[in-house]
């Protein structure tokens, strides 16, 4: 699977970059994104808010980057009640994800974790990476809550989203992504893991 770099890289700057709560998004156009997606009770919303206002001095990008990696730091511990650890409610998260893959969007690499879900994917040009996420949040909590026979917030509202710089970034993320649960010390092997991209790989 090949990522060729972007030649209007440097063109982006700022351009595309939005807020819809107390994450930026970048949504200027269709390319390869990372995105992290995580339960309302994995990480209180004051913990990340605090965490901005510590990261306040850097550069935009270099916020961006610290931000993200204290986030994921922070859900592999498993904070909350991790719903997702459910067999019933993670298949049914990774089939509705993978239900658009082909319509909305081109996804190359996911996992379910008892937490939080990270997904990389380009969309297609005619739909908002916003609008996707939302309606695959707003079904998925849909049905977890019917499952687990309970009402209430099921994810957080916003989601964390970073654009891939070059075919590496590209290469690499795939890496990070597959390896999660092996980090998180759910399973020895990528592929051990049901609900990931590792998974229907060893498949083949």
């Amino acid at each position: 699977m090949t990522l060729f770099d972007d030649p209007h890289q440097k063109e982006l700057g700022e351009a595309g970059w939005h807020s819809r709560g107390y994450l930026p998004h970048f949504d200027g156009r269709a390319m390869p994104q990372f995105i992290t997606f995580h339960l309302a009770d994995s990480i209180p919303r004051r913990v990340i808010q605090r965490w901005r206002e510590e990261l306040k001095s850097l550069k935009y990008e270099q916020e961006r980057i610290v931000l993200q990696r204290r986030i994921e730091k922070y859900l592999d511990q498993g904070y909350g009640d991790s719903f997702l650890k459910l067999p019933q409610v993670a298949r049914m998260v990774q089939d509705s994800l993978l239900n658009f893959d082909g319509i909305r969007y081109r996804l190359f690499a996911w996992v379910v974790m008892p937490n939080h879900v990270h997904s990389l994917l380009t969309r297609f040009d005619q739909y908002e990476l916003s609008d996707i996420l939302h309606s695959l949040k707003s079904y998925t909590s849909h049905e977890a809550n019917k499952i687990l026979h309970r009402d209430g917030q099921f994810w957080i509202e916003d989601y964390f989203d970073r654009y891939i710089r070059n075919q590496k970034h590209f290469e690499k993320t795939i890496q990070y992504i597959e390896n999660n649960p092996v980090k998180a010390g759910l399973c020895l092997e990528p592929g051990d893991w049901l609900y990931s991209s590792a998974w229907f790989k060893k498949q083949k």
